[in-house]
């Protein structure tokens, strides 16, 4: 067990819940964010069934700019939970991908990012999230990975990064990057076995009916 999962387990077996950050913007990928929501939101209730008197592990939460309704991808319309102005400290950071031409050129966007990973005590990305978690410095000399699309881009803006194909997620401790869409799903299990268990994880992708087994991370 990491020091980052030592912390995060330690907060749960004290009686706190983790809260769970999840940035939403303008063009976000809809399974990008909805992904991780589901996954450690079923995670909770599969670990309330074995504690019923314990508080949820995971409360998740959705931020964006404002408390306006989000324009995902496909048009899908999201109501945030919280505005950047709002939002609380959250101990989990996910940053998704998608179209992230907005949030790449919103200063507002950027600047809350840096911030709240800064307080987090892990931070992930999903597919293209990586870009924005790369802009603001945070992968510096990082493996890392992304859309297996996006990666040459990737490769090309940051060359500093070791940016590698054809895995599902790189864990580096307090920092993960997934690849594209569904695998932040897979990395999201990942996050819960490194955090309450793998027992837990496996509980959670078979509620889900999602087949996952734990895999080494490259890292």
């Amino acid at each position: 067990m990491t020091s980052t999962d030592a912390t995060l387990a330690g907060l749960v077996k004290a009686g706190r819940s983790l809260q769970v950050g999840i940035l939403l913007f303008p063009e976000v990928e809809v399974l990008d964010f909805a992904g991780p929501f589901e996954v450690f939101s079923v995670a909770a209730r599969m670990a309330r069934r074995r504690r019923p008197e314990a508080p949820l592990a995971f409360e998740v939460a959705t931020v964006a700019a404002t408390r306006a309704p989000v324009t995902a991808r496909h048009g899908l319309q999201v109501v945030p939970c919280h505005g950047f102005a709002d939002a609380p400290r959250f101990d989990v950071l996910i940053v998704p991908g998608g179209i992230v031409t907005q949030p790449l050129n919103d200063p507002a966007t950027l600047n809350w990012v840096a911030r709240a990973a800064g307080q987090a005590v892990l931070t992930a990305s999903v597919c293209t999230g990586a870009f924005i978690l790369a802009q603001l410095g945070l992968l510096v000399e990082r493996t890392v990975t992304t859309h297996w699309e996006d990666i040459e881009d990737l490769r090309a803006r940051h060359p500093g990064l070791r940016v590698v194909d054809s895995v599902p997620f790189v864990d580096e401790g307090a920092l993960l990057t997934s690849a594209g869409i569904s695998a932040g799903i897979v990395m999201s299990l990942h996050i819960v076995g490194r955090i309450l268990g793998v027992d837990l994880a496996r509980t959670t992708a078979r509620q889900m009916q999602y087949d996952w087994a734990p895999q080494p991370a490259l890292g």
